[in-house]
């Protein structure tokens, strides 16, 4: 995307930020006193305040110059966040088994990679677009690919099979990799009050996930 600045926000700022995932559900409270409830948003969003990460004037300094170079809210970039940022758990390293992408059926050389939350039917399905540069494995039916049998596109997640490598009919597809969040700034302003940020108070700077 055009308006996307392939950069990650500094890692140790956001190492200290606040966030995570939020819906967006439609409740009616029916006479009886029931309800009836739909999901208005097919996918989460995440939310993040990266103020919380800021502990001195220097790193104050250096958001306030990566938010100028970002434009504010006109330019999206990369987050990263700590709790969920791998194909696995967070204390563990990916594996090519870890997330399974698709099934081959002995034409289709794209997949996208993905991972999901839960099992079974109710699993929730979250495509990822922001791939970590070299950390992406891949297996077809447990079998790990050489780096040889595929290219991946960093900026959309999407894996390509090289000729002669496509998989199969019925050939389960796997992938391993850690990733970032495409962000951007929720806010054309920042504000600081520099004698309370020296007692302690710590700047608002919100940031939320960009949808495909």
């Amino acid at each position: 995307m055009s308006d996307f600045h392939d950069v990650r926000f500094p890692l140790d700022i956001a190492r200290g930020a606040r966030g995570g995932p939020e819906r967006q559900t439609q409740i009616v409270t029916l006479a009886s006193g029931r309800e009836v409830r739909n999901s208005r948003w097919a996918h989460s969003r995440r939310r993040y305040d990266a103020g919380l990460g800021v502990r001195s004037l220097d790193a104050l300094a250096q958001v306030v110059s990566f938010f100028e170079e970002r434009r504010g809210r006109l330019y999206g970039f990369r987050w990263r966040d700590r709790l969920d940022c791998k194909s696995c758990p967070p204390s563990q390293e990916p594996s090519a088994d870890d997330q399974l992408i698709g099934t081959g059926d002995g034409i289709t050389a794209a997949f996208q990679l993905c991972k999901s939350y839960g099992s079974g039917a109710q699993a929730y399905r979250r495509d990822v677009a922001k791939p970590a540069s070299g950390s992406v494995l891949l297996a077809v039916d447990g079998v790990v690919q050489p780096p040889d049998a595929f290219v991946c596109d960093m900026t959309t997640g999407l894996v390509t099979f090289t000729a002669g490598h496509i998989p199969a009919t019925g050939a389960a597809v796997s992938a391993g990799f850690s990733f970032d969040v495409p962000v951007r700034f929720d806010t054309d302003a920042i504000e600081v009050d520099l004698s309370a940020f020296e007692a302690g108070e710590i700047p608002r700077i919100p940031v939320v996930e960009i949808l495909p």
